[in-house]
């Protein structure tokens, strides 16, 4: 007798959808498995001990350790030769971004008597007007200026390299210290940072935007730009500059952020 075909198809059907039925199955469980096991870890993470509130705060130890390992990487890979990419004039921002005051509030700031005060290894401090820091020779970048939060805008910006600024100023023996710190005049706003960043040929102490003076909103009369780090880094408003071998505070880091923001 002939064999019915039909009913070996059912029979392969069936088997067919057993075997689908299984694979769900188990496509299921290892999804809920990866997703318990995921919480179980961000939960684990979330209530770790946190650490001391210092340079730093705001994280638990571990989050911050890795953290540490990442500028760790990060300096070890760092070198003068590795440039920001740069563009045309024309392709920067006519509008640039305003994304902070913090350290330009106060109402009874004066840009026309506005000194920058250099605190020297010796214990002595230098004093610089915008004036005389626009003798020094001008350096200017158009660059993708970029943001922690996520956006990011290519800005035309004019000021002194700050390896000429010291140079000029024979601050050599502080540019051999291990880290720099910067604040607003009303000391509400301040940056730690690595030498080695702020010594990077592309960084500027900047007190022109599109070729304009920067006005208030942009850190008149001075302000940072680093380009190799994200904006949290680039302080508006300098009004003094200081040297160390240990990290010197910053505003973020202090709220949980990562010391080193490097790009």
């Amino acid at each position: 007798m002939m064999k019915n075909p039909f009913k070996r198809n059912a029979a392969i059907k069936q088997v067919t959808r057993q075997q689908l039925n299984r694979r769900s199955f188990l496509a299921f469980t290892t999804f809920a498995g990866m997703g318990a096991l995921v919480y179980g870890g961000w939960h684990w993470l979330n209530n770790s001990a946190q650490e001391a509130s210092g340079i730093t705060a705001g994280r638990n130890k571990l989050l911050r350790k890795a953290l540490d390992q990442n500028e760790l990487i990060l300096r070890n890979a760092f070198s003068n030769k590795h440039l920001v990419k740069t563009y045309p004039q024309s392709m920067a921002a006519k509008n640039v971004r305003v994304n902070s005051d913090i350290g330009m509030k106060g109402n009874n700031f004066d840009a026309a008597t506005w000194l920058l005060a250099v605190n020297k290894k010796d214990g002595t401090q230098l004093k610089v007007s915008l004036k005389d820091i626009m003798t020094l020779p001008k350096t200017e970048i158009t660059f993708d200026f970029k943001c922690v939060e996520g956006w990011d805008q290519i800005s035309y910006w004019g000021g002194v390299k700050f390896s000429d600024f010291i140079t000029h100023y024979n601050l050599q023996q502080e540019a051999a210290m291990q880290y720099v710190g910067m604040a607003t005049p009303d000391g509400e706003y301040y940056v730690g940072m690595d030498m080695e960043s702020v010594m990077h040929p592309q960084t500027l102490l900047a007190y022109e935007v599109n070729a304009q003076l920067l006005p208030m909103q942009h850190g008149q009369p001075l302000r940072l730009i680093v380009p190799v780090k994200y904006g949290i880094k680039n302080l508006k408003r300098i009004g003094s500059i200081s040297f160390s071998n240990k990290r010197l505070p910053d505003y973020w880091a202090e709220q949980g952020y990562d010391y080193y923001s490097g790009l």
